[in-house]
C-alpha cells in the first residue's frame, strides 16, 4: 500500500466497508513490513537533533534523557540534561556524590525521586559494571530503577538491539494504525506487548531505527490531540483514520492537575532545601505553604521518600546517603 498522496480529499471521502480494516490483533494487522518503511523514511528526514541522539551522547547520556524524558517534555529536559552531563559525564562522576546532590541539580523537572533512582543506578554500575553502562538487556534491567521500558529503550538506542520500546507515544501509534482506536489503555497491557513484538522488525538495525521513529511520530505527528494525519506517512494504513476516527470509547482521560496538590507542596518544599547549603529549620520551611496539615504530609512524604534527611533539632536537608 502506498502512501496518501492527497490526505484531504481521501479523508473526506466516508469509509466502504471494504476499506474500513476490523484491526485488532497482530494477525488481522496490515503486514508489519509495510509500516516499517515509511514511518522509518519519515523518521530519517524529520527526526530532531537532540543530545542524547548524537554519537557523542553515549550509553550513559541515552540513560540519563530516558529518566528526565519520563513525563517530562523535551524543552524542560534539555537544560537540565546539558548541566548533568556537563557535572557527570560518567556514571561514575554521579555515584561518587550523595544522592542529595542528585535532588539538588534534578531542579524542578518534577517527580524527583526519578533523580535517586538515576543515582542508584549510576552506584550500581560503577560497582557491579566498572562504570559502563552495560550492554545486556537483563543486566539493565536488573539495576535500581530501571523498569520494563527504560531497560528495552537504552539496549536499543544506546546499543541498537532489538527490543519492543513502549512508551505512551509509541502506544498511541499502534493503538491508532493497528488497532484502530483513539487511545491505548491506561496501563500497558499484555496485548500491547504482543502486539509490538508482532511489528518489530527482524533485523537489530532496522528494529532500533524503527523503535526510534515510532516514537518520533508519536510525538510531532500522531498526538493526543490534534493529531496532523495529513503530515503522517502511514495515514492511508491507519485503521483509525479509516474507521471514520471513533471517539474514544472508555474511562475520561483526565488531565493531571498540580495546583493547591501535594505535588505542589512537595516542590515548594524542595525547592528551599535545594537552594540551601546548609540544613534548613522547620519554621522555614513553614512559610513555603499556608496549611499546616498538607505541608505536614507532604514533607513527611518527601523524608518516606528518601528526597529529604530530618536532622535532630527540627532540621531538614537533601540526604547525604
Amino acid at each position: 500500500m502506498t502512501a496518501l498522496t492527497n490526505p484531504s480529499t481521501a479523508t473526506a471521502e466516508p469509509p466502504t466497508p471494504e476499506t474500513v480494516p476490523q484491526i485488532a490483533t497482530p494477525e488481522t494487522a496490515a503486514a508489519p513490513t509495510a509500516l516499517h518503511s515509511p514511518v522509518i523514511d519519515w523518521f530519517t528526514e524529520n527526526a530532531r537533533d537532540l543530545p542524547w541522539r548524537r554519537p557523542e551522547a553515549g550509553p550513559w547520556g541515552v540513560m540519563v534523557s530516558e529518566f528526565m524524558l519520563q513525563q517530562t517534555p523535551v524543552n524542560r529536559v534539555l537544560p537540565v540534561y546539558e548541566q548533568w552531563l556537563s557535572r557527570w559525564p560518567r556514571p561514575a562522576d554521579l555515584a561518587e556524590e550523595p544522592p542529595g546532590e542528585a535532588v539538588r541539580a534534578w531542579g524542578r523537572l518534577g517527580y524527583p525521586r526519578r533523580a535517586l533512582r538515576l543515582h542508584g543506578a549510576a552506584v550500581a554500575i560503577a560497582e557491579r559494571h566498572g562504570g559502563d553502562v552495560p550492554t545486556d538487556h537483563a543486566q539493565l534491567l536488573a539495576l535500581p530503577g530501571i523498569g520494563e521500558y527504560t531497560a528495552a529503550a537504552v539496549a536499543s538506542f544506546a546499543y541498537g538491539q532489538r527490543h519492543p520500546v513502549l512508551d505512551t507515544n509509541v502506544r498511541r501509534v499502534f493503538a491508532r494504525a493497528v488497532t484502530g482506536v483513539q487511545y491505548p489503555p491506561n496501563a500497558t497491557t499484555a496485548a500491547e506487548r504482543r502486539l509490538a513484538r508482532a511489528l518489530l522488525p527482524d533485523d537489530e538495525h532496522t528494529a532500533s531505527r524503527w523503535a526510534a521513529a515510532s516514537m518520533e511520530l508519536g510525538a510531532l505527528v500522531c498526538t493526543a490531540k490534534n493529531e496532523s494525519c495529513h503530515r503522517c506517512p502511514i495515514a492511508a494504513q491507519c485503521a483509525w483514520r479509516l474507521a471514520g476516527k471513533p471517539e474514544h470509547d472508555g474511562p475520561p482521560r483526565r488531565g493531571q492537575t498540580y495546583a493547591g496538590t501535594d505535588r505542589q507542596v512537595r516542590g515548594k518544599l524542595l525547592a528551599v532545601l535545594r537552594e540551601a547549603h546548609a540544613p534548613v529549620p522547620q519554621s522555614t520551611l513553614d512559610r513555603v505553604w499556608h496549611e499546616p496539615v498538607q505541608r505536614a504530609r507532604a514533607l513527611d512524604g518527601l523524608v518516606a521518600d528518601g528526597l529529604v534527611e530530618p536532622l535532630p533539632g527540627g532540621l531538614y536537608r537533601l540526604p547525604l546517603t
